[in-house]
C-alpha cells in the first residue's frame, strides 16, 4: 500500500532550457542530453522518496527573447527548479523571472562571469556549476604569458558573452600590466574577418585571443591559414566546439583552450559517464563534452540537494536553502563536489579545476602531460 501511495504522488518538476535548435545548439544539445541522463538514472534509483522527476524542457532557440519566453513558461508550467542556458545573453535576458518568482536556476553551460553576479549572493535564487570566464580568461592569459606571448590580440564579439568575455580578458592582461597588441570586435554573424586578421598579424601579435561561440572562431582560424600566419589560436572552452575544430579543419590544430572535462577515460566515474552517454544516445563522440558533463553534473547537483530537504516541502525557498547548505559530496564527472555553493558563494567551479585542453587530429586531448596526471586526482574546490 506505501508503494502504491507513493506511486501516485505527484512528479517533481525540473525545467531544462538550453538552445537546442539555432547557432548554439551543438552545446547546448550536448548540454541537454547530459542533464537527462542524469535525471533518468536519478529516477531510475526510485527517483525523490518515490516521487520521480519529469523534465519540462523549453528551447530558447539561441536568442535572448527565446531565452526570456521559455523562462516564463517553465515558471507558468510549475518547475521547481530549472537546469539551463549556454549563452550568457540568453541567460541574463532571463534572470529575472526566476529570481522574482523565487525558482532557482543552477546554470551548467554559459559562462558569463556577470550571471551570479546580478543580485546579493544571499538573496540569488541563481547558481553557477560552469567555470566562469574571470576564470578561465586569466588562466589562458597566464599560460600564455608564460610562454612568452606578450603580444595578444583580442577578437571578441559584441554579444553578451563577449561583453563579459571583453572585460574579463582586459583584466586578465592588466594584471600582467599589459595591453592586448590588437583589438577586433565584431557582430556575431559576420562574414569575413580576414582583414582584421591581417590587421593583427601586422601589430606584431604572437597569438590571437578569441572570445565567441559560433563559426566566427573558425573565420579567423581559417584567414590565419591563409595569410600563412602561423600562430596558435586560444580562448575559453568554445575552440573545443565543433563550430570551430570542424569548420577550421588544419588552422585549428595545435589551439589551446580552458577546460573542466576532458572526454578521456582517466577514472572509473568518467569511463562510467562516457560509456552510458554513449550507448544512451547511440553515439561514438560526445559533440561538446564539458557541456555534457557539466549538464549531467547539473543534474545530480540540484537531485543531492533535494534530498537533503528533511520536510519534504519542495519549493523554491527550501531548494535555495540545500543548495547552498548541502555538505554531502557528490562524486561528478567534473570534479567531488562538497559544499559547491553557500550563501556568499553561488559558484562550483574553481580555478584549480581548469586544465589547459588542445586540438590534436582533430580532437580535444590535454596540452601538458602534467595536467593528464593531475587530472587522476579529483581536484576539490579551492
Amino acid at each position: 500500500m506505501a508503494a502504491s501511495a507513493s506511486a501516485q504522488q505527484p512528479a517533481i518538476k525540473i525545467g531544462l532550457v538550453g538552445p537546442f535548435s539555432g547557432g548554439s545548439a551543438d552545446f547546448g544539445t550536448s548540454m541537454k542530453r547530459g542533464a537527462e541522463l542524469a535525471i533518468k538514472e536519478i529516477n531510475d534509483l526510485g527517483g525523490y522518496v518515490g516521487r520521480k522527476f519529469e523534465v519540462v524542457v523549453k528551447d530558447d532557440k539561441s536568442t535572448p527573447d527565446g531565452a526570456l519566453a521559455a523562462a516564463q513558461e517553465l515558471i507558468k508550467e510549475g518547475v521547481v527548479a530549472t537546469i539551463g542556458f549556454c549563452n550568457t545573453g540568453n541567460a541574463m535576458k532571463a534572470l529575472d523571472e526566476f529570481q522574482k518568482n523565487k525558482v532557482p536556476l543552477l546554470v551548467p553551460c554559459a559562462t558569463g562571469s556577470p550571471i551570479t553576479k546580478k543580485y546579493p549572493t544571499a538573496e540569488s535564487y541563481i547558481f553557477q556549476s560552469s567555470a566562469t570566464d574571470d576564470l578561465q580568461v586569466p588562466f589562458v592569459v597566464n599560460d600564455a604569458v608564460k610562454r612568452g606571448w606578450t603580444k595578444i590580440a583580442i577578437f571578441a564579439d559584441t554579444s553578451g558573452y563577449g561583453e563579459a568575455g571583453f572585460k574579463d580578458f582586459m583584466a586578465a592582461l592588466e594584471a600582467h600590466k599589459l595591453k592586448p597588441a590588437y583589438v577586433k570586435r565584431f557582430d556575431v554573424g559576420v562574414k569575413d574577418l580576414s582583414d582584421a586578421v591581417k590587421e593583427a598579424r601586422d601589430a606584431g601579435a604572437q597569438t590571437v585571443f578569441t572570445i565567441t561561440v559560433g563559426p566566427e572562431n573558425a573565420l579567423i582560424g581559417r584567414a590565419r591559414e591563409a595569410l600563412g600566419w602561423k600562430v596558435t589560436q586560444i580562448g575559453a572552452w568554445p575552440l573545443s566546439f565543433p563550430f570551430y575544430i570542424d569548420n577550421a579543419k588544419s588552422a585549428a590544430e595545435g589551439s589551446l583552450m580552458a577546460q573542466t572535462f576532458i572526454a578521456e577515460p582517466s577514472n572509473e566515474r568518467r569511463s562510467t559517464f562516457l560509456a552510458n552517454f554513449r550507448r544512451a544516445y547511440k553515439v561514438e563522440r560526445i559533440t561538446v563534452p564539458v557541456a555534457a558533463a557539466q549538464g549531467y553534473d547539473a543534474g545530480y547537483l540540484l537531485a543531492y540537494a533535494l534530498f537533503t530537504i528533511k520536510n519534504k516541502t519542495i519549493d523554491g525557498p527550501a531548494i535555495k536553502h540545500a543548495l547552498e547548505t548541502n555538505d554531502r559530496p557528490y562524486y561528478g564527472v567534473v570534479t567531488t563536489y562538497k559544499n559547491a555553493f553557500s550563501t556568499t558563494d553561488h559558484n562550483a567551479i574553481t580555478m584549480n579545476m581548469l586544465y589547459l585542453g588542445v586540438v590534436r587530429n582533430g580532437a580535444i586531448t590535454f596540452a601538458y602531460p602534467e595536467d593528464a596526471r593531475r587530472n587522476l586526482a579529483v581536484q576539490r574546490k579551492g
